[in-house]
């Protein structure tokens, strides 16, 4: 039976807010006395940040030169050894501003001693490639452990001595159970993405592995694209002191240009083709809000020649899924058709156009999605196609990035006529009262 073990006297829990830095915000930072987003970025490099020699080399190597702002802060907390809460946009360099400092903070032991949830394969596959690259001079070894392939391959992984375990809950607690993974010696625990390990159902194996790491001397980070208060609950949990860090959490890339393409609702496929027919694209992925849209979408797409696009969803297996993500960012498939499994951090350079096939529910999955592009501050489009029954989800997604979206018409295209296309904003009808009784008293 597993207990939740007490805090201990020298670990009082502290509220998350009790240390809050923002940049890129209205607040201004205490290491920013210009009040200026940019002035981290203007003042330190990478071998500013006491990192150790080891990483460095491997940052060298890679062809960075300058942290981004959430680098630049949580790098040296973390160093420091404190817990760290961070909020910040898909694009920021999030997974270095935790992979760098936990690097440099340990030596080789041949034992787990980070640990790091995801709660999809993507991206645990996508993070143990980052902790690889950054920690190839250090010696240590990483472990990647997620379901739907064998458990062989990876009891052979942390039998050779993995320092480093990147994981999805799920298989963790199978690998605990079958007695391949130990947590004795985790120093740092790292929960990436904890809004969506929530949403996905994932708390009780996350609290079940919080457990299982040693709560004495253990450093814990959470990160993650939002932070809503049952997050916050949950942080005060299992984070001591924590600072928190967030960086701009609902401002969207200024590189990117956004448009909504009014249309009646029988005529959205057509669009959506007419529109990669007209859009001069190297890379393009459409997000759909079913696996079987995307399915659909898919061959509706292939019908036209296109023959580079793959889709990515999970009705499909991990293999494929793979396959799919790779000969995207290798440029073998132009066009990758996606639920929302990659909207969030899945790390693809040079999107040139993110297109929502509909107008997302959750105006904060919009930002997710146009993360894909526009990414290190590079140019981007993000076209969404709307009907009529998504204008509620459409202001809503204005309100939520501050800012008017323009709707668009494509030329050439034969639109049958909505009243979405009148260049007169629509205004409501208001009912005249009936009725001549007497007013109530």
């Amino acid at each position: 039976m597993l207990v939740e073990r007490p805090a201990s006297p020298g670990r009082a829990r502290a509220p998350v807010s009790r240390s809050f830095y923002q940049l890129g915000v209205s607040a201004q930072s205490p290491l920013d006395p210009d009040g200026s987003a940019h002035y981290l970025r203007r003042c330190m490099g990478f071998d500013t940040l006491g990192l150790s020699a080891a990483v460095l080399e491997a940052i060298e190597e890679s062809g960075y030169t300058t942290p981004t702002p959430i680098q630049a802060q949580a790098i040296p907390i973390i160093l420091e050894g404190k817990d760290v809460i961070g909020a910040s946009q898909t694009g920021t360099g999030k997974t270095a501003a935790f992979a760098l400092p936990t690097l440099s903070k340990i030596e080789k032991m041949g034992k787990p001693q980070i640990l790091v949830l995801e709660p999809t394969r993507e991206l645990a596959h996508q993070v143990a490639e980052q902790f690889e690259k950054y920690g190839k001079h250090t010696g240590m070894k990483v472990a990647l452990l997620y379901g739907g392939v064998g458990l062989g391959t990876q009891s052979e992984q942390l039998a050779a001595g993995a320092d480093i375990v990147v994981a999805t809950p799920g298989r963790l607690v199978d690998h605990f159970y079958r007695t391949s993974m130990r947590f004795g010696e985790i120093k740092v625990l790292i929960l990436d993405e904890v809004d969506r390990m929530l949403d996905m159902g994932f708390l009780p194996q996350v609290r079940k592995i919080v457990n299982l790491c040693p709560w004495e001397g253990r450093q814990t980070l959470f990160f993650s694209a939002t932070m809503p208060p049952a997050i916050q609950t949950f942080a005060q949990w299992c984070l001591t002191d924590p600072v928190s860090i967030e960086i701009a959490r609902t401002s969207i890339p200024t590189s990117v240009t956004h448009a909504f393409y009014p249309v009646a609702m029988d005529q959205r496929d057509e669009l959506l083709l007419e529109l990669l027919k007209q859009t001069d694209y190297h890379s393009v992925m459409i997000f759909t809000r079913t696996r079987k849209e995307a399915d659909q979408l898919t061959s509706l797409i292939k019908t036209t020649g296109q023959t580079k696009v793959a889709a990515m969803h999970s009705d499909i297996n991990q293999v494929d899924r793979m396959k799919a993500l790779a000969g995207f960012k290798a440029g073998e498939y132009e066009i990758l058709v996606a639920t929302d499994v990659a909207a969030r951090g899945i790390d693809i350079s040079n999107v040139s156009h993110v297109i929502n096939y509909r107008v997302p529910e959750n105006a904060e999955d919009y930002v997710h999605r146009i993360g894909r592009t526009g990414r290190a501050e590079a140019e981007g489009d993000a076209f969404t196609i709307l009907t009529a029954d998504e204008l509620d989800y459409a202001k809503s997604v204005e309100i939520f990035i501050d800012q008017p979206i323009p709707r668009r018409k494509l030329e050439d295209f034969d639109y049958i006529y909505t009243a979405l296309l009148d260049t007169t904003p629509i205004k409501s009808i208001r009912r005249k009262k009936t009725g001549g009784g007497k007013k109530r008293r």
